[in-house]
């Protein structure tokens, strides 16, 4: 049996995330522990605003830099800006950075303090996701502005005509003023012409532009014989070119596909689809009810670039699919009763957007009490997926931040920084040692009503907390 999903073509502008381009890395400068928050320019060249908090004292100053990810150029990078302590608190630094092209480029911090230097680099996926329109009160002001020089200018050029070769005192004749009458018009024309062709190459080189406007890659979705879900990934044909095969294994899987029900997003599941061919991923689904879907795939290509692809998916009816296995989660907004539940321990007061907070979550069990048997999921104490209620936001974040462990590694080659270790790490080793609770840096994009869903694992089994919040 096959059936056809319905398909969504992602026309949200997003890089690593939907809806959601701020970065976010919890991270250590060398001996420095930071808390970098990176906001990338819309429009390409343009600003990134970087701040970043200390968490301990002794930074005495901090230097960045904007180079690419990969490649020559890389190794060659600019003279660093000096970030700006904050004049009422000493540990908050703010700077700014250009950023001159598309693609894949990293932020270097090199801190110095009191214990020495140190560096982390971030990485950042620079894209123009829209054009800039004129501001309506500067297009009024240029208007009139330009309207006064064409009259001026006509007006010069009939006076010149007229009266130019004139004896002060003598009125033009006729045959004077009919040749003002004539240049006048002509000039007008030429004027009209200019203007006319100015505009022309004014809208050619917003369209040349608007080709490097991020488009997503675009997904396919199928369920085929077997219950077999299928991806198939195509480029829509934006200004960089893409390549379908090149992507890199972040905690482990080439993707992460979060499964979310529609439209109350009460059902979750976290999967990892293989790379059968270049481009098309398949997973076989578990059981699922009938229903409608939307679908998050996010991928890390070669270059460190990372994209999310979205897609929506209808079931219509209830499908018998394969137990879960592997690295494979599911879970409820309803709590299962006598089950061990993840808890928010939220600060209290409002939240609010554009403000980068630490979300944290502790996994208790039945009586409440922290669980014993704590382990890692996919190397990490836990994953977050913050949704917009909208569809219109998506991010998948790790405790170290919005940043893929891949892209981060990339950044920085250091064995000091390697984490792929903890893929093959014996989690059921460190039950003891690992505490029962995991703390999420991020800052929602815009106002409104959100899902948090959150995953940590213990004794083998990956629970899963929905928790809904309002942003301001």
């Amino acid at each position: 049996m096959r059936w056809v999903a319905l398909i969504l073509l992602c026309a949200i502008p997003a890089q690593a995330h939907v809806g959601s381009p701020d970065i976010f890395l919890q991270g250590n400068a060398g001996p420095y522990p930071v808390f970098v928050t990176i906001r990338p320019p819309s429009v390409i060249p343009g600003v990134a605003e970087i701040e970043i908090r200390s968490l301990s004292p002794g930074i005495r100053e901090i230097r960045i830099t904007p180079t690419p990810l990969t490649g020559v150029a890389a190794r060659f990078a600019p003279a660093p800006d000096l970030m700006q302590r904050s004049k009422t608190d000493a540990q908050f630094f703010t700077g700014s950075l250009w950023m001159m092209a598309s693609g894949s480029w990293q932020v270097r911090i090199q801190a110095d303090g009191a214990q020495g230097p140190g560096q982390l680099s971030v990485p950042v996926p620079a894209v123009a996701t829209s054009t800039k329109s004129m501001q309506f009160a500067l297009a009024a002001l240029l208007l009139a502005m330009t309207a006064v020089l064409a009259v001026g200018l006509v007006s010069i050029v009939g006076a010149a005509a007229r009266e130019g070769q004139l004896e002060p005192g003598v009125a033009p004749d006729p045959r004077s003023k009919r040749r003002a009458r004539v240049l006048m018009v002509a000039a007008a024309g030429l004027i009209a012409f200019i203007l006319w062709a100015g505009n022309n190459w004014w809208d050619s080189n917003a369209s040349g532009y608007a080709r490097y406007v991020y488009k997503p890659l675009e997904a396919r979705v199928s369920v085929e014989a077997g219950d077999q879900l299928v991806l198939k990934l195509s480029d829509p044909g934006w200004a960089i070119r893409r390549q379908l095969d090149d992507f890199l294994p972040d905690h482990g899987h080439l993707m992460h596909l979060y499964v979310i029900r529609q439209p109350d997003a009460d059902r979750v599941w976290h999967l990892h689809p293989e790379m059968t061919s270049s481009g098309v991923f398949t997973q076989p689904l578990p059981p699922m009810p009938a229903g409608r879907y939307k679908l998050y795939g996010d991928v890390v290509h070669a270059s460190g670039f990372p994209e999310t692809v979205v897609a929506e998916l209808n079931l219509p009816s209830e499908i018998a699919g394969t137990p879960l296995a592997g690295d494979d989660a599911a879970g409820s907004h309803a709590p299962q009763p006598g089950a061990a539940r993840i808890v928010w321990d939220r600060d209290p007061g409002p939240i609010r957007a554009k403000h980068a907070e630490i979300f944290k979550f502790r996994l208790v069990d039945k009586e409440g009490h922290p669980v014993s048997d704590m382990e890692l999921y996919m190397g990490m104490p836990g994953h977050a997926a913050f949704l917009k209620d909208d569809g219109t936001v998506f991010a998948h974040v790790h405790p170290s931040g919005s940043v893929p462990m891949a892209a981060l590694m990339l950044a920085n080659p250091a064995p000091e920084m390697d984490h792929s270790a903890m893929h093959s790490m014996d989690s059921g080793s460190m039950a003891a040692s690992l505490p029962p609770e995991v703390a999420f840096p991020y800052g929602f994009p815009t106002p409104g009503n959100y899902r948090i869903i959150v995953q940590m694992k213990h004794g083998g089994r990956v629970e899963t907390g929905i928790f809904d919040t309002a942003v301001q």
